[in-house]
């Protein structure tokens, strides 16, 4: 089985899940894992599908019409196999935190933050944002949460110390844990 990593985005309306995923049980594959998001009038997200080797190329070229068919540009990427889960980091070794950030919307924010996470050698593994309306009236808040991890001998304490740095500078809540 081959591990494909399809990227799709399309105006958005009814059925597009349903026309990709109709396309991947015509070729056998297996959907796996999926983020989609309706984003600004567009349908947009990434899936890890499963296809048998020698339907890959059946595959790609399925669903490359359904952007005439339904407005849905999907793009294949060959994924690598997926690595076995590892158990909780011993002393030592690379760990995992989350992080939670929440304050005013202003450009740049995640910019500077995933700034301070590379100086820190931190990698993201997942990351979410959204904004939302203040309460009473008080603007747009920019909200993200993220899942890193720190590079193997990487101290929690010193990313948290150049988190709350960054904090400190946007004017935003951010908590590491």
């Amino acid at each position: 089985m081959a591990k494909l990593v399809l990227t799709a985005i399309g105006r958005d309306r009814a059925g597009l899940v349903q026309a990709l995923s109709s396309s991947l049980d015509a070729h056998a594959g297996n959907w796996l894992e999926s983020e989609f998001l309706h984003l600004a009038g567009h349908f947009a997200g990434i899936a890890l599908v499963d296809v048998p080797d020698a339907d890959v190329q059946a595959f790609t070229s399925s669903v490359s019409k359904l952007e005439d068919s339904v407005g849905l540009r999907v793009e294949v990427t060959t994924g690598e196999p997926k690595s076995v889960p590892t158990p909780e980091p011993a002393a030592g070794e690379a760990e995992r935190l989350k992080l939670h950030l929440l304050g005013q919307d202003r450009p740049g924010m995640v910019r500077q933050v995933t700034s301070a996470l590379v100086s820190q050698q931190v990698t993201i593994e997942e990351f979410s944002s959204w904004t939302r309306s203040a309460p009473e009236g008080g603007g747009t808040l920019f909200e993200a949460e993220a899942l890193i991890q720190l590079a193997e001998g990487t101290e929690a304490a010193k990313v948290r110390d150049a988190l709350e740095q960054i904090a400190s500078e946007l004017m935003v809540d951010l908590e590491l844990s």
